[in-house]
């Protein structure tokens, strides 16, 4: 399977296949009696680290090297998996949670839009202050 280009939509396929992953993982985990221990702290501390072994698959590298990790089959192996696991996590915490993730990352998105206004922000990796509570 190749790489997309920059900008492509490499995500379209899971977009529509979340709900159904979000049941398979219900149901991975109802039929080895494991949702005794999908609590929101142990799956926040299993997606702390998934993430952890992601970031090790770049530990060290140089800008260029991580740039191109996918290019190495070896790597990319890795690295997929890595980020399939965050995904799979995220996916079965939000789920425990109650939580819609494409609902919450639309409205995440929207809020970053306010904070970071592209006339201020554009070029700079500063930190804008907290949204107002409008309340």
């Amino acid at each position: 399977m190749g790489r997309p280009a920059p900008g492509e939509r490499a995500y379209a396929g899971a977009m529509r296949e979340l709900e159904e992953l979000a049941e398979r993982l219900r149901a991975f985990a109802r039929t080895r009696d494991w949702e005794q221990f999908h609590t929101p702290k142990n799956l926040a501390m299993a997606l702390s680290g998934e993430v952890g072994e992601l970031v090790a698959e770049f530990q060290w590298l140089t800008p260029h090297q991580a740039a191109t990790v996918m290019d190495d089959p070896a790597s990319a192996g890795r690295v997929r998996a890595e980020i399939a696991d965050v995904f799979l996590y995220l996916i079965r915490l939000a789920d425990v949670l109650g939580i819609d993730l494409t609902q919450a990352a639309q409205v995440k998105l929207d809020e970053n839009a306010l904070r970071y206004d592209a006339g201020t922000y554009r070029g700079s990796t500063r930190k804008a202050p907290p949204l107002q509570d409008p309340h």
